[in-house]
């Protein structure tokens, strides 16, 4: 074998100058040489200063909306050619099940921050946080927070198990937030995620300097970095800690590291039932799927400890079912080998510990296994990773290796309760975790525990016979939500939505007058300067219409005759409308009043330009807030600012976000609120 894993740095393909130091990957089930990894004479000064050159301006020249779009192309040009990685795979022992959940998995990441990007940010470079703070009584001076992008490259360090969702889950919110990225795979698995680093090469999709990657290793990356970098960590606790206390200052270090997660089953949930079955459906996928190398998978089962037996039988009879463990090659094998022998190793030397702790093998044991070989034949695979599920038990006073010790393999233990106050106690023995479901159908266990368990856990899933089927899994993170946990999970926050964007973002306090802050956001703010050209702004298609753009109405007589029409016409015969006595003696009236949604609707008729013309729909109301009451004899005005204009990258239309204002014919506040409308460009 002389194949070496290239390098995608400085805007090329790179190859280490010999390969001397270079580690050989091996397929997982035949030992065969797969290819060699290093890194050796690798320039990441240049790779660095690259990304802060280039990919910073590359992607700074891009919105939030243009970077979704890249995205969605980026995980089209993978499903192209996601067979390709499926087939590679193989080679780290995974199966078809195993890619779906990488592979599948990683693209999915893509789609979704491509269309929350969309939906959820502007089509603009930095993003409004929070409500406006107006600090002087004139209104001359506001304050608001502003996210903006930070000044420097983001560093990924990621572990074997997902070579491509765990790069792809860091790379999507940082490149939508416009840092560029550098990929550091695992060894084990480099050439995997460099198959599809090199598919979005080969699409031409990439902005100039966005990503690198180095196969291999990274001496010195900590004393290169500097103010405004992040590194985004995937592994084991005790390698972040020790990470950890590399970086310097004003490196951001963000860490979602192994994790003893938690499994309980409620004590309502007897052999027999739904729920119950749900539970041994996914205590069998978290210990076969990826061969149980999850950083969210189950490493312990709490359940009642008369119902071990029972769980135990359950799971025996599913694993003699539907486990067939060979190379993922033959064909109808559904578990794979761990993904190197070194691995294996490992996997078993922490599960003796357990055993040695006092644990008891209920399931499974520590001898080869028979396997399906590529060819078709069955029997043991001793030059494989090959590792049969295990199941160890242990009671309520179970020691702290049980709560302690990882087997990052098909290993779980199973531990007894008598108490719900026990079986939280239990599930917090693990230290912090990313993720502890909890499956019952009694919503008064399900709370109790949640209130217990919820402080220690970055997801918690509750599991009932309603979503057993629906719900995506104990050990199946997705992107609309945090994925990350407290304590030994790393403290960390990957994934979780827009939130997960904002880790690659700064946000700054900005203060000055209205002007200033409308100038620098792009978003008109009360009191700055407007603009009243004689033209109805409804008139106005997105390529004229600016923001600060008014229109001011004339005034509108509110009648005790539109009070009462309103009223019979919708239903809404509330006193306050109705009832002069009973309304007089609301605190808050000083009499019968106008209905809200009336002065709303007038003030559309007010506003509104009925001619068919750019505005092409009313889609909605934000942050409508009623503050004076209106009686009948008042006039009421509105004033109409074009407050943020937004538009579409793929449509022939975008969104403008109106300030609306409802005053009385004393100039009073009577309400305010935002109008949303879908505008033409042209």
């Amino acid at each position: 074998m002389d194949t070496i894993l290239p390098s995608f740095v400085n805007g090329d393909w790179w190859m280490p100058q010999s390969g001397v130091d270079a580690t050989v990957v091996r397929d997982a089930s035949t030992g065969a040489e797969v290819v060699a990894v290093s890194s050796e004479g690798i320039d990441l000064a240049g790779a660095l200063d690259y990304a802060r050159d280039v990919g910073r301006r590359s992607l700074g020249a891009l919105t939030f909306h243009q970077r979704a779009l890249l995205l969605k192309q980026f995980a089209q040009a993978l499903t192209a050619r996601k067979d390709e990685l499926y087939e590679l795979a193989k080679t780290a022992g995974a199966t078809v099940r195993d890619s779906m959940i990488d592979v599948d998995g990683g693209i999915g990441v893509l789609f979704t921050y491509s269309s929350k990007g969309r939906r959820e940010l502007p089509n603009a470079r930095a993003i409004l946080d929070g409500p406006l703070e107006q600090l002087s009584k004139d209104g001359s001076f506001l304050g608001r927070h502003v996210y903006t992008r930070l000044p420097g490259v983001v560093v990924q360090i990621n572990a074997f198990n997902f070579p491509t969702w765990g790069p792809l889950e860091k790379l999507a919110p940082a490149f939508l937030a416009g840092l560029p990225t550098i990929i550091k795979p695992a060894t084990p698995t480099a050439h995997l995620t460099e198959a599809w680093v090199r598919i979005l090469v080969e699409s031409g999709l990439l902005p100039e300097g966005s990503v690198q990657l180095v196969s291999g290793a990274l001496p010195g990356v900590f004393d290169l970095l500097r103010l405004g970098d992040v590194v985004a960590f995937t592994g084991s606790a005790s390698t972040a800690d020790a990470l950890r206390a590399q970086v310097p200052a004003g490196v951001r270090f963000s860490a979602e590291t192994d994790s003893i997660n938690a499994s309980v089953l409620g004590p309502d949930a007897a052999p027999g039932t739904p729920v119950f079955d749900a539970y041994i459906r996914q205590l069998f996928i978290e210990l076969t799927a990826k061969a149980g190398q999850k950083c969210t998978a189950i490493r312990r089962a709490v359940v009642p400890a008369a119902s071990i037996p029972a769980v135990v039988s359950a799971l025996r009879a599913r694993l003699d079912e539907k486990l067939v463990l060979g190379d993922p090659h033959a064909e109808g094998v559904t578990m794979g080998p761990l993904v190197s022998v070194a691995q294996h190793d490992e996997v078993m030397s922490h599960a003796h510990q357990l055993v040695s702790a006092g644990g008891e093998v209920l399931l499974g044991s520590f001898s080869v296994p028979d396997v399906v070989r590529a060819d078709g034949t069955t029997g043991p695979a001793p030059e494989g990773a090959f590792a049969a599920p295990m199941l160890i038990g242990f009671g309520a006073d179970a020691p702290a290796a049980a709560h302690e010790v990882e087997a990052f393999g098909p290993v779980s233990t199973v531990i007894g309760y008598s108490s719900l106050d026990e079986a939280a106690d239990l599930v917090n023995r693990g230290g912090g975790m990313l993720v502890t479901s909890v499956a019952t159908d009694d919503e008064a266990v399900a709370r109790e525990l949640w209130e217990r368990i919820a402080p220690y856990s970055g997801r918690v899933l509750l599991l009932d016979s309603a979503d057993a089927r629906t719900s995506t899994g104990h050990g199946s993170p997705v992107p609309h939500l945090v994925h990350g946990g407290p304590g030994r999970a790393g403290g960390g926050e990957e994934l979780g939505g827009i939130r997960a964007v904002k880790h690659f973002l700064q946000r700054t306090a900005v203060q000055g007058s209205p002007d200033m802050l409308t100038a620098i956001t792009g978003v008109w703010h009360p009191g700055a300067r407007v603009v009243a050209d004689g033209e109805h702004p409804f008139r106005k298609p997105l390529s004229r219409l600016r923001v600060g753009d008014r229109f001011a109405s004339g005034e509108r007589a509110v009648t005790l005759d539109d009070i009462e029409t309103f009223a019979h016409f919708t239903g809404d015969t509330f006193y306050a409308h109705m009832d002069e006595e009973a309304a007089a003696a609301n605190p808050f009236f000083p009499g019968r009043v106008a209905h809200g949604y009336l002065l709303v609707s007038f003030a559309a008729g007010l506003f509104v330009e009925p001619a068919p013309g750019p505005v092409l729909a009313n889609y909605g109301l934000e942050d409508l807030r009623f503050v004076t009451p209106v009686s009948p004899g008042d006039s009421i005005r509105v004033e109409l600012t074009a407050k943020q204009i937004t538009p579409r990258e793929t449509d022939e239309y975008g969104e403008v976000r109106w300030d609306a204002v409802i005053r009385n014919q004393d100039d009073a506040l009577v309400a305010s609120y935002d109008v949303l409308t879908l505008v033409a460009k042209e």
